[in-house]
């Protein structure tokens, strides 16, 4: 079809504008594309606020709960599990939802909902009344709140760009996710020393405004995707049918539980871990959990710039055991410089596969089907205090490098168990 002069002049499926905005932004690698469609630029500037207030939270909360808890690792993997465990309850109903709904306006209510809980959380602090209990209610909260967002955001990258860019727009998502994980932590630990985690929710508040004053301009996502006839937990359910009635799907679902499972420990732990492995402080840990960012940003990077790939069952695989492995060595390292590096690893391999397996989960899935599917993929973060809370008891009872080390070396053996019994896994491409 001839374009008219009001129509972008489509080439390999990047428009005339999606070109010029690219060179306007001095990219001149494909591994930005997907950054040159109006739409998605504004999405993922949604997404780098609503990541950076929510790893910049992450570090005020934990810092906060070791100071009221007399620095408990499992108090730590307490205020995780108020988080991550409404993801396993609010994600079906979330992905149900962004495909019967605006999924435009379910990212507005939950980033609106999130500032407001945030604010009430630093008038707490600020004014000496905040107690653990509180930061249990609100960790919640925010995680219900998140679990009713990210399918939504997930699924409008789909609605943006084509499936043949879908690899590389979301892992441009994640990218603005691990930016947030190198400047969030660190900003967080070295703010506190200056404005007390009061300040930081106060910022983090102001950045959750901004994310939503972001998501307005967006035209995608205001339409419904499906109207299946049914009622909420008919569609829920159909959703469940659907994933486990696919192979590739369903093999894709088990191997995103292994990490989580086992290797996201880490993440929980690192606060504990610091001061007891190393004895560092608010800012060390900053710049610890920044380098993991590093890597994270460097693996979502690389797979934005993929064109490409075969045989992704079997780099997922490898992911996942470079990850374990890691994961062992730095658990049970006594150098700060040592340290870092083996961090580096981690996020790079960690990005990786969480990048490579949201794409496969999208693009195996109809259209109709990729917020349900997306909420299930959600679901299995909120299993991650299943693997805090009781390595955060082990961590008490022996000491936390040692929990951390049989973490990874867990996530090693499911792997490989996996790996070996599932053929339809291996054979992805």
């Amino acid at each position: 079809m001839k374009a008219t002069a009001s129509e972008p002049v489509e080439v390999e499926g990047v428009s005339a504008s999606a070109r010029r905005s690219r060179r306007f932004l001095g990219i001149g690698g494909e591994a930005f594309e997907s950054l040159g469609i109006p739409d998605y630029r504004w999405l993922w500037m949604s997404s780098l606020g609503s990541f950076m207030g929510m790893n910049m939270q992450m570090v005020a909360r934990v810092w906060l709960v070791l100071r009221l808890a007399d620095d408990s690792p499992f108090a730590v993997a307490m205020v995780t599990m108020s988080f991550a465990l409404p993801m396993m309850f609010v994600s079906a109903l979330a992905g149900a939802l962004a495909d019967r709904v605006s999924r435009r306006w379910l990212m507005i209510f939950g980033l609106s909902a999130n500032t407001a809980v945030t604010l009430i959380i630093a008038i707490l602090d600020v004014t000496g009344y905040v107690a653990f209990w509180h930061i249990i209610v609100a960790g919640v909260v925010n995680g219900s709140l998140m679990a009713l967002n990210m399918p939504s955001r997930q699924a409008m990258v789909s609605e943006i760009v084509p499936d043949s860019k879908l690899m590389n727009g979301i892992a441009l998502q994640n990218s603005a996710m691990n930016m947030t994980r190198i400047i969030g932590p660190a900003a967080a630990g070295f703010l506190i020393v200056w404005i007390d985690t009061s300040g930081v929710f106060f910022l983090v508040a102001a950045i959750y405004v901004g994310s939503v004053l972001t998501v307005v301009p967006i035209n995608a996502g205001r339409k419904v995707i499906s109207r299946s006839g049914r009622g909420v937990a008919g569609d829920i359910a159909a959703g469940f049918r659907y994933a486990l009635s696919e192979p590739t799907l369903r093999a894709l679902i088990v191997m995103a539980f292994i990490p989580v499972m086992f290797g996201m420990s880490y993440y929980v732990l690192m606060p504990a871990w610091a001061r007891e492995a190393l004895n560092v402080g608010a800012d060390n840990l900053g710049v610890l959990m920044m380098t993991m960012g590093v890597g994270a940003l460097a693996g979502s990077l690389l797979v934005a710039a993929l064109r490409v790939s075969s045989q992704r069952g079997l780099i997922l695989l490898a992911c996942c055991l470079v990850w374990g492995v890691t994961l062992a060595a730095f658990a049970q390292t006594t150098s700060y410089f040592l340290a870092l590096p083996l961090l580096l690893v981690v996020g790079l391999a960690s990005s990786v596969f969480m990048s490579m397996n949201m794409t496969l989960l999208q693009t195996q899935a109809a259209p109709e089907m990729r917020g349900r599917i997306m909420s299930i993929a959600m679901m299995t973060f909120g299993l991650m205090p299943l693997s805090a809370a009781p390595f955060g008891v082990l961590a008490e009872r022996t000491s936390t490098p040692n929990a951390l080390m049989l973490s990874g070396l867990l996530l090693v053996g499911f792997t490989l168990v996996f790996g070996a019994v599932s053929s339809t896994f291996r054979r992805i491409d």
